[in-house]
């Protein structure tokens, strides 16, 4: 089994144990999307075909590692952050990444100077032009997953203040509320840029 069939594998297996009514439906649908084989980005952290999957992962791992730390820290956590909720935001925050990568060839100079062709991605978001954390939601929502408010929250909001189009007060009013209400999406928060900035990395590509 490669690497990426054991995370496609992992994936679907902590999704199949939040026992969420309706799931085998949902993985159909993000296979459908091309959410399994889609960059994490474009030319930033993972930027290869599965780095979405792998992020994914590894944003899981991460929001259950410190829940548990969380919860040992302040008990009444267990109950306002439940684990199922976890996995549920952090495997599925990236779902509208999932059609916006389009591999195509570039050029650029190497070490010596030559033009040479490089493979790497485009964004195009004319498929389903919703916002980023927004779309997300949408997308799962349609797929038929039923999502709690804390995880509808999370999964808006995970981007943080990096998601504040035009620094809109009533976006920033909204954003500020639901961090006050929602342990879920702090955790969130902290698991996708922990994955993001320590655990990956960007591709190599020619110098």
């Amino acid at each position: 089994m490669n690497s990426f069939e054991k995370n496609k594998k992992e994936f679907i297996t902590f999704l199949y144990s939040t026992e969420r009514e309706g799931m085998s439906n949902v993985i159909e649908q993000l296979d459908d999307l091309g959410f399994f084989q889609a960059p994490a980005s474009s030319k930033f952290h993972l930027n290869h075909d599965g780095g979405l999957l792998e992020h994914s992962l590894n944003v899981c791992k991460v929001g259950l590692m410190l829940r548990e730390q969380m919860v040992d820290m302040k008990p009444e956590l267990d109950e306002l952050i439940p684990k199922d909720s976890v996995i549920i935001a952090s495997l599925l925050h990236d779902v509208c990444k999932a059609d916006i990568y389009e591999k195509c060839i570039k050029r650029k100079k190497d070490r010596l100077g030559e033009w040479v062709d490089y493979e790497t991605y485009d964004l195009d978001y004319s498929n389903f032009p919703a916002g980023h954390g927004e779309k997300s939601v949408i997308i799962l929502l349609r797929m038929g997953l039923e999502l709690s408010d804390d995880e509808i929250l999370a999964i808006r909001w995970h981007m943080s203040a990096w998601d504040l189009p035009f620094q809109s007060p009533d976006l920033k009013a909204n954003y500020n509320k639901a961090k006050d209400i929602c342990p879920l999406c702090s955790l969130i928060q902290a698991a996708d840029g922990l994955a993001s900035n320590l655990l990956e990395e960007k591709d190599e590509e020619l110098d």
